[in-house]
């Protein structure tokens, strides 16, 4: 027997058994095994922005990363779920970020401000409350009116990103 390959098989055999005994999630989602399911209300909408959908968006964007991104289910239930976020959409500013030559905004940006609490069902205290920002800019001299949705969407998912992110990192 070849006795100069055995560190080299010992190694490989202890890569592979190590390997097995540690659990992998391919978006960084380490949940512990008591928590199944999330609950996630509309954030109401305290801003004057005048796009009435910023709650539904918000609310489809969390939904989306938490069910995607993990192995968690949506309860509709508040008090059968595992875990919950809520929370309200604080301020919405849309202002011009780059001026021309002729003193016009070329781009404007929007700026959103969510304030979030994330907590498990069997905690006294949330895992985070704080307030998340996003921010995207558009032309406002091509379509500024699909610009400004477009933006809002990209800053609301940059929030929903930011929110499950600090969620899910502290498990």
């Amino acid at each position: 027997m070849n006795y100069s390959k055995l560190p080299v098989i010992a190694s490989v055999a202890a890569l592979l058994f190590l390997s097995a005994c540690i659990q992998y999630s391919f978006t960084g989602a380490s949940i512990p095994a008591d928590v199944r399911t999330i609950h996630i209300p509309f954030f109401p909408d305290n801003t004057q922005s005048g796009l009435g959908d910023l709650s539904d968006r918000l609310n489809n964007a969390l939904i989306n990363r938490f069910i995607n991104q993990s192995r968690l289910s949506l309860d509709t239930d508040r008090d059968g779920a595992d875990s919950w976020m809520e929370g309200r959409i604080q301020s919405y500013r849309n202002r011009p970020f780059s001026v021309g030559g002729d003193e016009q905004a070329n781009l404007n940006e929007i700026e959103i401000v969510v304030r979030a609490t994330f907590q498990f069902a069997n905690s006294e205290e949330p895992e985070y409350s704080k307030s998340f920002t996003g921010r995207a800019t558009y032309n406002v001299r091509e379509n500024p009116v699909d610009g400004e949705i477009e933006a809002a969407e990209e800053a609301l998912q940059q929030i929903a990103n930011n929110a499950f992110n600090d969620a899910v990192s502290n498990w």
